[in-house]
């Protein structure tokens, strides 16, 4: 079973580690992924621990975060209602919690600014009037009390909780040290650098969130579905398949659909990052998450809210944190033992000295207290997961779906890339070339025979006999329609077989061909046993094909392979212009799987295979592949579905793109990680031999953090480059 629950207000990085270690540890949990950027907690569970779930969750997430709450992320229930009857118990509204946010930034800023005012007097005070040490520990003490009071109730009830190697215990022991230590202004003022870094660190990550929100936009909050003569505004849920929504200028279409009245330019950027407005009429198919710019649409529905577009895109972005990179997997295990670490040595710096060398307690006090302080691992806890997430997002903006920061980083080690052909380096739009009638048929009327086996097919060459034929199926006299994997299709018309398909379909039912050499996809049909001709479909090359397998071998990908089932001629022919290393023709499906397989054999431990293609019989080397790339926009829904990478533009150039941004995202991780442990090292080095003060130590931590998020961030801003 798979739950998810929303954690609503968790800002702690190094929390979020712990708490989805605990999850994973709980019995009955098979899976746990927590993503700090969405606030999503993806659960995967077996059903006898379900029934107690939440209280459970509730209870490991209030022992690190007592204020976050904890939301169960339901799918809404098909019952007849309006939007404003949705129980919204279940959730917070967007806007209550987005007030909910600004008011805590409004509460700490408001405490900031005082606690800075009291710190400042006592700084007078003390350098300029040489005031009593008792009125310095009240101003001081006022100051620290004021802007350190929620670090100090944090590390007091963690304390309670058997929880010690935090942030917030640090933070307090060593301002506290300095208090003994007499130290009233550096108590003060390292609990004021603190939480102003702290402040400025969760802006920069809750500018990052809402960055990636406005990208997820997309769900619709309504829509205006025509029932009877009436138009009901309701929830795009309560919307089933076949009902007529009309979409008004401005705003969103709610699910995807066809066309039956109107005419209208939709901004299609937010699915596919092409800023060019796009011109539908009637039967086009429309998605749901664009806006409509000007006319008034109706759409027959065809997918209730959670199979539409817009669902599956926010879906697959939210939880693609679930599938972790294997450096935040190692960034996660090495803060687990990391910090453990350095407070063992900061007790050491404490004890050892004093007790075997003759040290000054008060001074190696200092020194193992600015230890402390040195060694949180929140830069490298928040800024990693943040990088990988940026680039997903960034993906996104340019309409490219990546379903986890493991196949981001799995971009960057790409040997060999493997493209089927129609529809995918090709424009898969095709046109009847030439018809070739057996004796004792028509034209006519092997196409007529053709049309009819081929209405229920959604196939490129499907639609491209039906609009040759170009007049109305009467689908009513047809019966017994199949689907033969690989090779066509077969139907009863006027009780009649009919079969239309490619060669082997014709030798399977043995059924007599002649030899046929034309460029192009031929179809074959037949009437029984009875041969009625061949049918001949064009396909041509996409613009970017030539470019984007230029471009691969440009940075590096070892060889660039062509599978399809299409014939020898077609192959050599689009191989040969579009440069390939090589092609594998009149293959089925079972085959392309096979041939996928030799070439993985062939490549190195370290190298990956990436496979794109569009069409159900894709859908198995999609998912065998390290990394399948589904064509979003006109592909499959099983080829998407199987796929770790949707193009949603079906531009070949976008694996590019991606490849760009996972080399980005990778630089950005790498200089984070190097950033984060050389300074810090720097600054551990340099407390323990008394260099360096409690100021230098609060950047050390804080500042540290605050720089690697910002630089994370740049991730996001690539996707609008």
């Amino acid at each position: 079973m798979i739950r998810e629950y929303t954690l609503q207000g968790l800002t702690c990085a190094n929390c979020a580690a712990k708490i989805e270690r605990s999850v994973q540890g709980m019995s009955g949990v098979i899976a746990a992924s927590l993503n700090l950027m969405t606030q999503n907690l993806h659960l995967e569970i077996s059903e006898e621990v379900a029934h107690e779930l939440h209280i459970n969750i509730e209870k490991i997430v209030h022992r690190y975060e007592p204020e976050v709450i904890v939301l169960e992320k339901r799918k809404a229930t098909r019952r007849d209602y309006s939007m404003q009857e949705v129980d919204a118990s279940e959730t917070l509204p967007r806007e209550e919690a987005k007030d909910t946010e600004n008011q805590a930034y409004s509460s700490q800023l408001t405490r900031l600014i005082a606690g800075s005012i009291i710190f400042v007097i006592g700084m007078v005070l003390e350098h300029g009037f040489q005031a009593e040490d008792w009125l310095l520990l009240l101003i001081f003490g006022g100051s620290y009390v004021l802007l350190g009071s929620s670090v100090l109730l944090r590390a007091w009830h963690n304390l309670g909780q058997g929880i010690i190697f935090d942030e917030n215990f640090l933070m307090t022991v060593a301002t506290i040290g300095a208090f003994v230590l007499r130290d009233y202004g550096e108590a003060a003022g390292v609990m004021l650098f603190y939480q102003t870094g702290e402040y400025f660190q969760n802006l920069a990550v809750s500018r990052s969130r809402k960055s990636i929100a406005d990208l997820m936009d997309l769900r619709p909050d309504y829509a205006n579905v025509l029932r009877g003569e009436d138009l009901i505004r309701v929830s795009p849920e309560m919307v089933e398949p076949g009902e007529i929504v009309v979409v008004k200028p401005g705003e969103r279409i709610p699910l995807d659909g066809i066309v039956v009245e109107g005419e209208s330019h939709l901004d299609t950027s937010a699915l596919t990052g092409e800023s060019m407005p796009r011109l539908v009429c009637v039967d086009a198919t429309v998605l749901s998450g664009c806006i409509n710019q000007e006319g008034v649409l109706s759409v027959r529905v065809t997918h209730v809210m959670e199979e539409s577009t817009a669902a599956k895109i926010i879906d697959l972005v939210e939880n693609a944190a679930a599938r972790k990179a294997p450096t935040e997997n190692f960034i996660t295990s090495f803060a687990r033992y990391y910090t453990p670490a350095v407070v063992a040595l900061a007790a050491l710096i404490i004890l050892v000295p004093p007790l075997f060398f003759e040290g000054l307690w008060s001074e190696w006090s200092r020194r193992g207290l600015i230890f402390l302080v040195i060694s949180c691992p929140c830069a490298l806890v928040l800024s990693i997961p943040l990088s990988f997430f940026g680039g997903i997002g960034a993906a996104s903006r340019r309409g490219i779906l990546i379903k986890g920061s493991n196949y981001l980083e799995a971009l960057n080690n790409l040997d060999t890339v493997v493209f089927d052909k129609t529809g995918t380096l090709t424009k898969g739009v095709f046109a009847v070339s030439e018809v070739h009638p057996a004796a004792g048929f028509t034209e006519d009327s092997l196409l007529k025979l053709a049309a009819h086996a081929e209405s229920y097919s959604n196939h490129p060459i499907a639609a491209s006999i039906r609009r040759m034929y170009g007049k109305t199926i009467n689908q009513n006299n047809l019966s017994g329609y199949s689907e033969v994997a690989g090779q066509g299709v077969r139907v009863r018309l006027d009780g009649e077989t009919i079969l239309s398909g490619n060669k082997r379909l014709m030798e399977q039912n043995k059924i007599a061909i002649p030899q046929i050499e034309y460029l192009g996809t031929i179809v074959y049909v037949a009437v029984g046993s009875r041969y009625a001709g061949a049918i001949v479909i064009a396909d041509e090359l996409k613009e970017d094909s030539k470019r984007a397998i230029t471009t691969l071998k440009e940075l590096g990908v070892r060889q660039v392979i062509m599978l399809t089932g299409d014939n020898e001629a077609i192959a050599a022919e689009i191989a040969g212009n579009l440069s390939l290393d090589g092609y594998f023709a009149d293959l089925l499906p079972q085959h392309k799987v096979a041939k996928v397989e030799e070439l993985r054999e062939a490549m190195t431990a370290k190298g990956r295979l990436l496979f794109v293609g569009d069409g159900i019989n894709d859908a198995p080397v999609l998912a065998m592949a390290d990394i399948g790339v589904a064509m979003g926009a006109f592909g499959s829904d099983a080829a998407i579905e199987a796929a770790d990478i949707v193009l949603m533009t079906d531009e070949p150039f976008k694996i590019v793109e991606a490849m760009d941004l996972a080399s980005f995202t990778r630089k950005i991780v790498y200089q984070n990680i190097v950033f984060a442990l050389g300074v810090k090292a720097a600054f551990l080095v340099s407390g323990a031999m008394g260099l360096a003060t409690m100021w230098e130590a609060v950047f050390a931590d804080v500042g540290v953090a605050l720089l690697a998020v910002l630089n994370a961030t740049r991730v996001l801003k690539r996707g609008s480059a």
